[in-house]
């Protein structure tokens, strides 16, 4: 689902900041090679990531779901000149793409590739995190947000992507919909835990910005 009309979509990233080249280039091979490559973050949502990085000036962030590395270089952006970002991926096809792409951009030495099972890696990782990305398996989120909880500080900011899920949380949901469901029902959690405030942004498929009281 379109949420803005393909022309408001164009006067909006043509009115934000310029796509840096080394992205647009990764942009083009996503989809020259990659299956499924709408998965890909995107020049106005990646400025929007890399604005809010900016603007927390994080020591460490945390990705849960690399796909081919757009939204890692997009957060890395905003990384503290000392900083690291670890990002995790299931599908070990990508590792060399996104280790290439990384190795061109400036922050090479600062990201972290993982590879396997989230739920299995955050655990073994070192925190607090000042910022968290998750956008992995749906039908994880919950599970990836109570480990990311274990491994924050009061401040940190969780940003959760899709979760707007092409507008079908608003509609009539089939019975084996599992990934709508999950979705909802994480949604309606972030609204209520009293552990973080929240708010949902209506940028792309939706972008929930969680912050850690």
């Amino acid at each position: 689902m379109h949420f803005l009309s393909a022309v408001l979509e164009t006067y909006i990233a043509d009115h934000s900041e310029n796509e840096p080249e080394l992205l647009a280039k990764l942009t083009r091979e996503t989809h020259l090679k990659v299956v499924r490559p709408r998965m890909i973050t995107g020049h106005f949502q990646g400025r929007v990531l890399s604005m809010l990085s900016k603007l927390v000036q994080p020591k460490r962030i945390l990705e849960i779901g690399t796909y081919t590395g757009y939204s890692a270089l997009c957060l890395a952006e905003g990384m503290h000149l000392e900083g690291e970002l670890h990002t995790i991926e299931v599908n070990e096809e990508l590792y060399d793409l996104q280790q290439r792409y990384f190795g061109e951009s400036a922050y090479h030495s600062q990201i972290v590739q993982h590879i396997g099972n989230a739920l299995e890696i955050i655990p073994t990782l070192e925190g607090p995190f000042d910022l968290i990305f998750i956008d992995a398996h749906k039908m994880e989120y919950d599970a990836y947000f109570e480990k990311a909880m274990e491994k924050v500080r009061p401040g940190s900011i969780i940003l959760s992507d899709n979760v707007l899920w092409s507008g079908k949380v608003v509609e009539e949901v089939e019975s084996t919909d599992y990934t709508t469901k999950a979705l909802m029902t994480y949604n309606t959690k972030l609204k209520e835990d009293p552990r973080v405030e929240t708010v949902l942004l209506p940028i792309r498929d939706g972008l929930t910005l969680s912050r850690v009281l």
